[in-house]
């Protein structure tokens, strides 16, 4: 039986009894892990369905892969820079395919969806009608004289420095 595992942003082949070399996982050796993005899974050319299906793996050890060296240069400046690299890796060793997730986990999260809070009413003994936005959300705040100061002040003008100045109404 074989199963393509996705883990680390790439895909992955694998079989019982396969050692695999993956991005970081946490854990330390010895750890048992399940792999449940399982994209495909078969056996010889039947193919199987992959709802509910996970990959159990033990890590055999936490690694690291090749320095690479990432150097820098540009001509006639003498502008010269090295730095390296080694990226972190995962030793797996695969133990089976073909688990079940827990279904209980998925059934709670479907439970807790439809679950979800109102929205909070609007706040009373405010005039919402000058402070309250075209979407009817009220500023934090809103009734302060620094409030209607900014909704009396002409479009496009520059803030004043001091106490604000009130224009006559036309």
């Amino acid at each position: 039986m074989f199963a393509i595992v996705r883990t680390g942003g790439k895909q992955y082949r694998v079989s019982p009894g396969d050692k695999i070399v993956v991005e970081k996982l946490d854990g330390n050796a010895g750890d048992s892990i399940t792999l449940g993005d399982v994209l495909l899974a078969g056996d010889g050319s039947d193919l199987k369905g992959t709802d509910g299906l996970t990959v159990a793996a033990e890590i055999i050890a936490q690694a690291k892969g090749e320095k690479v060296v990432v150097f820098k240069k540009r001509r006639r400046h003498n502008y010269r820079r090295k730095a390296g690299h080694r990226q972190q890796h995962t030793i797996l060793k695969i133990v089976s395919i073909g688990g079940e997730k827990q279904q209980q986990a998925d059934g709670d999260a479907k439970k807790a969806a439809p679950k979800k809070a109102k929205a909070a009413p609007a706040p009373t003994g405010i005039d919402e009608t000058t402070t309250a936005s075209s979407e009817g959300v009220v500023p934090a705040d809103a009734g302060t004289e620094a409030t209607q100061d900014v909704t009396n002040a002409t479009p496009n003008a520059a803030p004043a420095k001091g106490k604000a100045k009130k224009t006559p109404k036309a």
